[in-house]
């Protein structure tokens, strides 16, 4: 499953607001900041983004 992209669009990291890019297995996709110093990976359950920063994995 795949943002539409005006979604991605407007969609930023709630840590640094930097844009998100789509990643993932289409079973569980995920959306990566972008942002240097961050990099924070967040969930999409549902078809719903979870931009929580307590429900967000860091890069291994």
């Amino acid at each position: 499953m795949t943002l539409e992209p005006f979604l991605l669009e407007i969609l930023v990291c709630p840590s640094c607001h930097a844009a998100l890019r789509e990643s993932g297995e289409a079973d569980q996709p995920e959306l990566i900041c972008t942002g240097a110093d961050c990099g924070l990976i967040y969930p999409v359950r549902d078809g719903i983004p979870v931009l929580l920063v307590d429900e967000a994995r860091r890069p291994a």
